[in-house]
């Protein structure tokens, strides 16, 4: 029963041989649901006859492409290129396809990126870049676009995010547990959900300890911010003693900006960042970080995408705190 070498074996020719319509053959071998004995020799005829499923043409059958477009800020940022190549492989493993597009900062160039990614067919859309009260979710929404948001959050639309309320709570738990009360707290930019829930839960410990920290919010997660926001403290009276910084990126450059005025992290100062990017345990210092679970957020991302739309549904992933020589015990001085 075996087709001959080289010849492409059609669903025409398993209905054949099965003794079957074409349209019950492709119910069949495109089901989902518990196999039954009709079932299981119509799949044992395809099997024999070496058949192998057009998944393109399946998906075009069902309206789908089988890609799904990923919206991040940039590539350059650690933070976006991890969770981009976390949904990569969740979709490889699916039998899909990721293709990321990048959008900046702006609202408009989110817009653009997002319509470019639609333009070309795309399944439904991952987004990394939403704000709070985001303008293009709602669009999105209103439209009946299938989307998810992964990192942030706006409330609304379905996300797959990190605890970062937590995630905030141990880093500076961390530092207070070192005995550190002179503390200093570098924000993301408080337009997303991470850097808010981030900082709130920092001023929970904070709380805590009834410790009143010095505050610098930034306009994005990149290093020149996190210089900028060292570069003050370390210029002024109130030099704090322990710093956390709200990604990676931003603690790199509160490395950059101490190590120039000859202050070093895990010697004079302890710092903590947030994500565990993977340089963060090669710096000549190594970074306390607070670890993000990207493939965790992806797959669940990936389900949601996939699922029915459920006003307000979040999938959690709990973040883990990774010790290393950066944040020192305080001085007792």
């Amino acid at each position: 029963m075996a087709a001959q070498q080289n010849d492409v074996v059609t669903l025409r020719d398993v209905a054949a041989a099965a003794g079957v319509s074409i349209s019950t053959v492709s119910r069949v071998l495109d089901s989902k649901i518990a196999h039954s004995a009709h079932g299981d020799r119509i799949r044992a005829v395809a099997e024999e006859l070496g058949y192998r499923p057009n998944r393109a043409a399946s998906a075009l059958r069902r309206g789908e492409t089988g890609t799904i477009g990923v919206l991040v800020p940039r590539l350059s940022d650690a933070v976006m290129a991890l969770m981009y190549e976390s949904i990569a492989a969740a979709c490889e493993r699916q039998g899909r396809f990721a293709i990321v597009a990048t959008a900046g900062d702006s609202e408009e160039g989110e817009r653009h990126a997002a319509e470019t990614l639609l333009a070309r067919g795309v399944d439904g859309l991952m987004l990394a870049s939403a704000r709070i009260d985001d303008p293009l979710v709602r669009s999105l929404r209103s439209r009946r676009i299938r989307h998810a948001l992964v990192l942030r959050s706006d409330g609304v639309s379905p996300a797959s995010v990190g605890d970062d309320e937590l995630g905030g709570y141990l880093a500076v738990r961390h530092l207070l547990d070192l005995g550190h009360r002179e503390i200093a707290i570098v924000t993301g930019p408080l337009y997303t959900t991470s850097a808010r829930d981030r900082l709130a839960g920092a001023k929970r410990a904070l709380g805590e300890a009834d410790v009143v920290p010095l505050i610098a919010e930034t306009d994005d997660y990149r290093i020149p911010s996190g210089e900028r926001a060292a570069s003050g403290w370390l210029d002024g009276s109130r030099r704090p003693t322990a710093v956390f910084a709200a990604n990676d990126d931003l603690a790199i450059g509160v490395l950059a900006a101490s190590h120039r005025a000859g202050v070093e992290a895990g010697r004079d100062y302890a710092l903590v960042g947030y994500n565990d990017i993977p340089i963060a345990a090669r710096l000549p210092v190594p970074l306390t970080s607070v670890r993000t679970n990207f493939e965790q957020i992806a797959v669940a991302g990936l389900e949601l995408l996939s699922s029915d739309f459920e006003e307000g549904a979040v999938r959690t992933s709990m973040p883990t705190l990774m010790p290393r020589s950066s944040s020192m015990r305080a001085s007792r001085g």
